[in-house]
């Protein structure tokens, strides 16, 4: 895509900035996540950014699309509420979703200038203050906001734009090069960044954002160097020129810009030890990452805000018009998520187990290398998704229609941050997208076992055997076992008329289905849900998993109950709430 110099700003610009943006931290993308050591050294800030700014980019392109069969071309602000919402649904980590309140906060003003102009475009004024506007709502957004970090460079880049010129170029370069400055500060701020000899990953990340914002308007590649950016000039064959990615954390950053006396710097892992008194490094603090999509009103989230406060740390909450996204550190998945549940609708949760928290005999802190081992689960339902993330798995939620494709599966083997993986598709369909996604991983240098669990209950029993501290081969042979000696069934609505294996059923009959096939066409809820239970215990069984979705009715759990305590001597039952999970009702008998 060619570039013009731009002296408004206007769709076009966004569209693409966000083009430019998204190659330039494909290409810093391993290299930032080398050097994220703040707030958890989980080495995937640069990765959540890119798939933040990718959501943003793919909204803008969509918008694009629809006026391609007319003469007609979208406003600023139609492509400038495209970027915010992309990003806000697709934001990813604490980066992510920091990257996300920032292009909202530039949206809404460009938005209005827009509105405001004629020829639907921003001057330099209008730059400026959506820079003032981000910097401002991002910080907002944020419960305890700290300096030396991503904040600390919007801000420096809002305060540089606004004593530039009323160009939109000079107000670029200004905002790019403050951030610069402030992004070579950050290690003299924030202890854990001084100690591992880097500059915070997410504003080295705002950097490369912004170079693209100036090479939207100008037409100039800046010129980056590892850790940092120095000069701008015509962009060459290849865009900006980019140091190649892999640098070590030691030869980036602060070690660019002249601290190579920390041992860090010499290449590879920095050792983060906090000192007593000092910001923690990544060993401390809560052990899981909760983030997801809710649909609530201003009031709620208010009330959600201190509670997820109360409950944990690196809390953001960004979003706003109804649609948030929220982000924390907890010890509690499942009460992060009771509070999503309790303030509106939650979805899209991600749960992830940072692999930390574990006492480790003789030594004062884990360490920064993987996790021996990890679970990764697909998960039906929100409630599901806290369960086991409660068990220390790293889950990827399965929308209703929305089955997760090998790529999503490919980001939580890698969130999981382990060396050894158990991966759970908990659905037979997706046994083959989860083959690919484990093929991947082992080209990435993962040892994955792949268990064929065909439903959330076989999940459940699996990792309720799952062992860290045996061998990976002994630990998967007794999870497919625990698996598979799980009957499973589910009780679904029937949305159409159809042939099944019981016979033809029309729509809004209420189907039970054992093992993947329909067994018991019925109209009431309960009373199926009690002849597929039954059918399953005629050969026997130990435990009865019962697995409650939104929609089913408030008696079924209690009457299936009774039923197995009446008619099944020593049969036990546990019941969970899964939310949200496509199927009225999930039944597991082991």
């Amino acid at each position: 895509m060619a570039q013009v110099p731009q002296t408004f700003f206007d769709a076009l610009a966004v569209r693409t900035w966000c083009s430019l943006a998204l190659r330039a931290l494909g290409r810093a993308r391993e290299e930032i996540d080398a050097i994220n050591v703040y707030p958890v050294a989980d080495g995937d800030t640069g990765t959540n950014l890119y798939l933040t700014l990718e959501s943003a980019a793919t909204a803008v392109e969509a918008v694009f699309a629809g006026y391609e069969t007319g003469r007609a071309e979208p406003s600023l602000g139609d492509a400038a509420r495209a970027m915010a919402h992309g990003a806000l649904i697709g934001a990813r980590g604490n980066s992510g979703t920091i990257l996300a309140q920032l292009l909202r906060g530039m949206a809404q003003v460009l938005a209005e200038a827009g509105e405001a102009s004629a020829a639907s475009r921003a001057d330099g004024p209008g730059l400026r203050l959506a820079l003032r506007r981000a910097a401002d709502s991002a910080r907002q957004a944020v419960a305890h906001p700290v300096e030396g970090t991503v904040l600390t460079v919007a801000s420096a880049a809002a305060d540089a734009a606004e004593e530039a010129g009323d160009d939109c170029r000079t107000v670029a370069r200004a905002a790019y090069e403050g951030a610069r400055a402030a992004l070579a500060a950050t290690p003299d701020q924030l202890g854990v960044l001084r100690r591992a000899g880097v500059v915070d990953a997410g504003g080295r990340g705002l950097v490369t954002v912004l170079g693209a914002l100036v090479e939207a308007v100008t037409g100039e590649a800046v010129r980056e160097t590892a850790g940092g950016v120095s000069g701008a000039g015509p962009a060459g064959p290849a865009g900006h020129g980019v140091a190649p990615a892999g640098h070590g954390a030691g030869s980036a950053g602060a070690c660019a810009a002249g601290r190579d006396t920390e041992p860090a710097c010499q290449g590879g892992a920095a050792d983060v030890r906090a000192e007593p008194g000092d910001e923690r490094g990544e060993a401390e603090g809560p052990a899981f990452e909760v983030i997801y999509l809710l649909e609530a009103d201003d009031a709620a989230v208010a009330r959600l805000r201190a509670r997820l406060d109360a409950l944990g740390d690196s809390l953001v909450v960004v979003g706003g018009d109804g649609l948030w996204n929220v982000h924390v550190h907890v010890d509690d998945a499942g009460a992060a998520v009771e509070a999503g549940v309790e303030a509106g609708r939650p979805y899209r949760i991600r749960i992830t187990h940072f692999g930390h928290g574990e006492p480790h005999p003789g030594r004062e802190r884990p360490s920064r290398a993987p996790a021996q081992r990890a679970v990764v689960a697909v998960v039906p339902g929100e409630g599901l998704a806290g369960l086991y993330g409660e068990a220390g798995a790293t889950t990827v939620l399965a929308r209703p229609g929305e089955p997760p494709a090998s790529g999503e599966l490919v980001q939580a083997v890698r969130r999981a941050h382990a060396r050894e993986v158990v991966l759970l598709p908990n659905d037979a369909e997706l046994r083959h997208t989860a083959a690919a996604a484990a093929e991947q991983a082992r080209a990435e240098g993962v040892r994955v076992s792949l268990i064929p669990t065909r439903s959330a209950v076989q999940g459940i029993a699996a990792l309720a055997v799952h062992e860290p501290r045996r061998r990976f081969d002994e630990d998967v042979v007794q999870m497919t076992a625990a698996a598979g000696a799980t009957r499973y069934a589910e009780v679904v609505v029937a949305e159409r008329q159809s042939w099944t294996t019981a016979g033809i059923c029309q729509a809004g009959d209420v189907l039970g289905l054992i093992d993947g096939d329909v067994a018991v066409i019925g109209t009431d809820v309960t009373a199926t849900a009690r002849t597929v239970l039954d059918r399953m215990l005629q050969s026997g069984g130990e435990l009865v998993t019962l697995v409650v979705g939104d929609e089913a009715p408030e008696t079924v759990a209690a009457h299936l109950e009774a039923r197995v305590r009446e008619s099944y001597l020593a049969v036990d039952t546990v019941v969970y709430h899964g939310g949200r999970q496509g199927s009225l009702l999930l039944i597991g008998v082991e």
